[in-house]
């Protein structure tokens, strides 16, 4: 799933705000917005304004910008991760569809299964049979 902005901004202005020392009264406080409410934005439950933001960003000392910038690059890098996780997803059946050989529920199963004959790539010259001259059984036995 992808991670909302709010989330994003949440986790960026905690992070700004413990890396500085700060406590979530002291910045309430300077932002003047109350506790459980700047709580809520931190942990991504709530979106604030653009008004509330700047205020907050002002009582860390942060510019606007520079918590959004670092809010998006968190968005994108979550984004590639995931595409990255996709990338990763074996092709076709899934593990829980794979079954070992014998445990299954069902009838017996073979244990392997029937291969089909594959045509090489190249056709590969098959020596052409040459005429072998027969001897009666007779003459071959008086020769010895």
């Amino acid at each position: 799933m992808a991670v909302l902005m709010r989330e994003a901004i949440g986790g960026t202005l905690r992070r700004a705000r413990t890396e500085r020392r700060r406590t979530l009264r002291e910045v309430s406080r300077r932002a003047r917005v109350s506790l459980g409410y700047l709580s809520e934005v931190e942990r991504g439950r709530k979106e604030p304004s653009s008004e509330l933001l700047a205020a907050i960003c002002e009582a860390l000392d942060i510019a606007l910008h520079e918590l959004l910038t670092e809010a998006a690059e968190t968005i994108a890098a979550e984004a590639l991760a995931a595409e990255a996780a996709t990338l990763r997803r074996p092709v076709g059946l899934r593990h829980m569809d794979l079954r070992l050989a014998g445990a299954s529920d069902g009838p017996a199963a073979p244990s392997t299964l029937p291969l089909s004959p594959v045509a090489p790539r190249h056709p590969v010259p098959q020596p052409t049979p040459q005429p072998v001259a027969l001897q009666p059984v007779g003459a071959v036995c008086a020769a010895a």
